[in-house]
């Protein structure tokens, strides 16, 4: 993840330094808990963590209290010194301290590869490096412990529940501080947040757990975009279509999913003695569709768009707000083509996915994954796919990053990644040659020469699905929608009663023009001010005696200091202008 600054160099690594600020942060811990028993702590993109075991549990309240013992620690430990140790003598030491969890990842090195230890002070560690080279290269102000977490040891939760200590560390303390503002900032986008001071979505897990509840003003953002996105493939010739949320297993087995991605797709329901899943993906509802009738070559390229709801199990552990959910909607479609076409249909989508990216204001960038150690089809099909991803590629002269053996068992792809208004990279749309599809299903054309062939498969996916779209959106915008998505366009303010009816009159324009819009007259003007821009409305009309007079607003548009006063008529035209171009302000 890149940040929106550049911080300064020092003479090692950050990743150096970071990692010896952890095992600076280990013995302050054993120092204030010296029955603590440690486990791994590496550096981490912007900052490091340690696992624990402890004999209480942590709280943040409890940071404060060992920065002050690193510290103390920093004052007195020196070089960092490595030293190799036999198998037997690192066993010994560690067994000696009772680091249990240290003993079972000695066992892990393999045999005859170097087993090192790092020193300081009175320290030491099982590692490999690298560290900085004296603790005096680490500023005492350019450090901070930012969290405490539980973590399973080794990621298994049927292992010990350990103690995460979060940190960061910067080689001087303005760098600190930037990466600290720059946490605050994506504390108060967090969609999550955002999402319960504009009651926006909700989630309840007794109902069910990755599950999400999209309350009115969300709902009518994400139907804003639906409606968006189904022009966008009626203009580009998709035809809609929609599945069965559950099918019968065999379906899936067919498919390959149930054997690849078992631990995703939820547990079989019995119906009429027959097990059956609910869907993990929309492609095999395609397919059956697909193969519902003989296709000639003059049928294709056929393209099939669904906004299809899918599930998959995801470890509680993992759910995240809106983006890592177990129930959501993909915007799928898939493409039946000729190889030959297949260029042309993959231009098609890249066309796409540049339009629905740009809009929003979204940098990107486009990586090619290519071919497995396993996977399916000769290689000759392989390299006429990639060829295809290259050659669409260039034509619309769309730069591609390298992802060697990225690509899925089933076929290579181009993966997007979009970067934020933060500078956070997000994973984007996809597009996808499945050369596994066409054969399980055994889809197959009259050709040309009245032979029956296979035709290429394309997935591909844009917003991938509205959920983590939509979350992510409320972050990029810090919840403030463009005027074409936003929840409510215009709070209506009139200074005194004697405004309120022609207050009325304007909101009914507003919403003739298909804005939504709230009339506002009980209480102080300031005070409607305030709630105004507490729910994110990003105009506010105030009607006073001589703005009805002369049938004008005086408007006030969030982030711009100046109002403007413009006749009633030339505002909703701005609107619409705002609204029809999808522009990205408010001025």
């Amino acid at each position: 993840m890149s940040l929106p600054f550049d911080p300064q160099a020092g003479p090692v690594s950050l990743e150096a330094l970071r990692h010896s600020v952890s095992h600076i942060m280990a013995d302050a811990v054993l120092r204030l808990f010296p029955e603590a028993k440690v486990a791994i702590g590496p550096p981490i993109e912007h900052g490091f963590y340690y696992d624990f075991e402890l004999p209480r549990p942590l709280t943040d309240e409890d940071l404060p209290a060992i920065e002050a013992e690193m510290r103390k620690v920093l004052a007195e430990a020196g070089d960092f010194s490595c030293s190799s140790l036999t198998r037997a003598e690192a066993a010994e030491r560690l067994r000696a301290a009772g680091q249990d969890y240290k003993v079972e990842l000695l066992e892990d090195i393999p045999e005859g590869e170097e087993i090192t230890f790092y020193d300081h002070g009175t320290w030491s560690d099982l590692c490999e490096g690298p560290h900085v080279e004296n603790a005096k290269q680490i500023r005492h102000d350019a450090f901070k412990l930012t969290s405490v977490a539980g973590a399973y040891w080794r990621g298994d939760a049927n292992k010990q529940m350990l103690q995460r200590i979060y940190g960061t560390a910067w080689w001087h303390k303005k760098d600190l501080k930037k990466y600290l503002d720059y946490l605050e900032e994506v504390k108060k986008r967090d969609h999550r947040r955002i999402g319960r001071e504009q009651d926006l979505f909700s989630l309840h897990p007794d109902f069910g757990a990755g599950l999400v509840f999209w309350h009115p003003k969300l709902a009518h953002v994400r139907r804003r975009l639906e409606e968006w996105w189904w022009s966008l493939h009626e203009q580009a010739d998709y035809w809609p279509v929609y599945t069965p949320q559950i099918a019968g297993e065999q379906v899936f087995r067919q498919s390959g999913h149930l054997q690849n991605y078992a631990d995703m797709i939820w547990a079989p329901m019995d119906v009429d003695d027959h097990p059956h899943r609910v869907k993990p993906m929309n492609c095999p509802g395609h397919v059956t569709i697909f193969n519902s009738r003989r296709h000639s070559y003059r049928d294709l390229p056929l393209r099939f768009a669904e906004l299809g709801t899918v599930h998959r199990y995801e470890p509680s552990g993992t759910l995240h707000g809106m983006l890592r959910v177990r129930g959501f909607t993909q915007d799928d479609a898939h493409i039946f083509c000729t190889p030959e076409q297949l260029s042309d249909e993959i231009v098609g989508v890249l066309e796409m996915v540049h339009t629905i990216l740009s809009t929003f204001g979204y940098e990107y960038t486009a990586y090619l994954a290519t071919r497995p150690e396993k996977y399916l089809g000769s290689d000759e099909i392989w390299e006429h796919a990639m060829a295809a991803l290259v050659e669409a590629a260039g034509r619309r002269e769309l730069p591609l990053e390298d992802d060697p053996g990225g690509g899925v068992f089933y076929g290579p792809k181009i993966d997007f990644k979009i970067k934020d208004a933060l500078g956070r990279e997000w994973q984007g749309p996809t597009v996808q040659v499945d050369f596994n599809l066409p054969e399980r299903f055994d889809i197959q054309f009259n050709d040309k020469d009245n032979e029956l062939k296979r035709p290429v498969m394309v997935h591909r996916a844009i917003f991938g699905s509205f959920e983590r779209f939509v979350g992510g959106l409320i972050e990029h915008f810090a919840g403030w929608f463009p005027v074409w998505l936003a929840p409510t366009t215009a709070a209506v303010l009139p200074i005194t009663d004697e405004q309120v009816d022609a207050a009325g009159e304007l909101q009914r324009k507003l919403t003739a023009a298909g804005f939504r819009a709230v009339l506002r007259a009980d209480g102080p003007l300031r005070k409607r001010v305030r709630e105004s821009e507490l729910e994110k409305i990003p105009y506010m009309a105030v009607l006073g005696g001589r703005e009805v007079e002369e049938g004008k607003v005086n408007l006030r548009i969030h982030g711009e200091k100046e109002q403007r006063s413009m006749s009633v008529d030339d505002f909703l035209a701005f609107l619409i202008e705002k609204r029809d171009t999808r522009a990205l302000g408010y001025a």
